[in-house]
Parts: structure tokens; C-alpha cells; sequence
């Protein structure tokens, strides 16, 4: 264990701190069996995978983290790019002593991990990724969901602010008749602030994000077994681009999910846990069989 960190038990998990590339990492390992890193996107701290670690902690270890300036994780300490929160993974999976672990990423945590595989083709066991694009500039297009954000942003009080984030992650079933200030309190702790608010590195994150072309990338990825999720009625990244991500990489499986928007995390986690444990699980008896 490296003589900055800290660890601690809580609530069943271990909770540690890293020191490394001039930040601090908040991170959490839970459960016990084959590692997983799981990747949040744009302006998510870690306990966004809350209902993901949940579940698969029960077969897995799940390390879930702080990106560098959001949450815990301070401070932002320069750049961010997508390149230099792929060192970060690999900076949190050495801390644990992993050799390898499954990557399972959402939005720009996709392609942090996918990054990941790339840079260290040896540290992949697969790759889960959700919500995903080929090109960053793909997700940080400007369409109407998302100027009506930046307008409720620049023009709107805060109850205005929290009902367009809503209707950026959630589908309009789930938004039809709801209470949605009801709706955004309870999810402000899966985001980590209140949705009227914004974390000061999320544009430092979206600008990394808009940079980053995975098509370079996808050629120096491992022969590993990869998992691409979209979402039916995702403004970000629709199902269009996840086709074109899977169709360029070689044996992935594509799965849309009806009826479900960006933070299908959240608000369909169900589907996500199985697509997600059956992806592992296959992955792991696999190994064991091969062995």
C-alpha cells in the first residue's frame, strides 16, 4: 500500500485516498471477487454508481473514484484531459495492486476507459461503455435539450436550472406527471450537488471531452470482449453513435435500451445491472474455463 494512502472501513467498503499527478483521489473498493472500475461521465462523483456497486458488489470488486476536481478528489490541478484521467485509472488500479481489471465507463468516462485499454492493452480484462461516442465533439454538439441547459443556465432561477437537467437525463415517461422538484432532490446525491449547480470543473471535463477522437485509439485496442449501451431517447449521445462505436470495434455487442435517456444509470439501473453482470460474469467463466 503506498504511504499515501489511507484506508478505512465504511459501511462494508474500503475508503482510501491516493496521491498522485497533483491530486488527491477520494475512491471506494467494494465487495470482493474480480476488480471493476467504473467511470462516471461529465459532472458525476463517484457515488453516481451507486445503484451499479450495489448489485455487482456481490460478485465483484467495484472501485468507484472521485475524478480529479469533482467531488472529494481536489484539486483539479491543471488540464483535464481525457488522456490524463486515463493515467488516473491506471494510478487507482496500481493503488489496489490490480494487474487488470473489467473498465466500465459512461459518456466521457467511455472514453477515459477506453483510453485505458488502448494506452495498456494488458490492463483490460473487457469494456463495458455506456452512452457512448466515437468522437467527443458528438456528444457536446449543440441541439435543442442542450441549449435549452445553457439557457435555463444563463437566464433561469435555480427550480428553471434543475427541470432542463432533467429533461437531459431522463426520458419523458419519466418526467410526465411527476413532481420534479420532488424528482431532482433525489437525485442530487447520485450527482453529488444540487442540479441547479454545477461542479467548476465541468467545463474543464466538457472541453476535454470535446477534444478527444477515439477512432485513432479504437485500432490499438486488446482483442477484449466489449459491451456498447445506448440509450433510446439520449440527447447526448444517441443510439446512432454507439452503433457506429460497436461497428468499429470488433465482437462488441450493441444493446439499446427503450425508453431511457442519458442517466440510465440511475433511472435504469435494473437493465444496466443485468447487461452489466451477464457481460462480467461471461467474461470471468471464460477465464476460469480457459485457465
Amino acid at each position: 500500500m503506498p504511504a499515501n494512502e489511507v484506508q478505512r472501513a465504511h459501511g462494508g467498503a474500503r475508503v482510501g485516498s491516493l496521491a498522485h499527478d497533483g491530486c488527491t483521489f477520494a475512491y471506494r473498493v467494494q465487495g470482493t471477487g474480480a476488480p471493476v472500475v467504473l467511470i462516471q461521465g461529465v459532472g458525476l462523483h463517484g457515488d453516481g454508481w451507486a445503484p451499479q456497486v450495489d448489485v455487482l458488489s456481490q460478485a465483484f470488486a467495484c472501485l468507484s473514484f472521485d475524478h480529479r476536481g469533482m467531488g472529494a478528489s481536489q484539486p483539479p490541478d491543471g488540464a483535464v484531459t481525457v488522456e490524463r484521467l486515463a493515467g488516473d485509472v491506471l494510478a487507482l488500479m496500481d493503488a489496489q495492486g490490480w494487474d487488470s481489471a473489467h473498465l466500465v465507463g459512461h459518456s466521457l468516462g467511455a472514453l477515459v476507459a477506453l483510453e485505458v485499454a488502448a494506452t495498456a492493452p494488458s490492463r483490460a480484462r473487457s469494456l463495458s461503455l455506456l452512452c457512448c461516442v466515437v468522437r467527443g465533439r458528438d456528444a457536446t454538439r449543440v441541439t435543442w435539450p442542450i441549449a435549452r441547459v445553457g439557457m435555463a443556465a444563463m437566464f433561469g432561477n435555480a427550480r428553471a436550472r434543475r427541470y432542463a437537467f432533467l429533461r437531459l437525463v431522463l426520458p419523458p415517461s419519466a418526467l410526465r406527471g411527476a413532481d420534479l422538484d420532488a424528482l431532482a432532490s433525489s437525485l442530487a446525491p447520485r450527482f453529488g450537488h444540487d442540479l441547479a449547480e454545477q461542479p467548476d470543473v465541468v467545463d474543464a471535463q466538457l472541453a476535454a471531452l470535446r477534444r478527444y477522437d477515439a477512432r485513432p485509439r479504437i485500432g490499438q485496442l486488446p482483442e477484449v470482449p466489449t459491451l456498447v449501451v445506448s440509450a433510446a431517447h439520449d440527447p447526448i449521445a444517441p443510439p446512432r453513435f454507439g452503433r457506429d462505436l460497436a461497428g468499429a470495434i470488433p465482437g462488441a455487442r450493441f444493446v439499446c435500451i427503450p425508453d431511457a435517456a442519458h442517466g440510465v444509470t440511475i433511472h435504469r439501473a435494473a437493465e444496466v445491472n443485468a447487461l452489466l453482470h451477464e457481460h462480467l460474469a461471461d467474461r470471468q467463466s471464460k477465464s476460469i474455463s480457459s485457465s
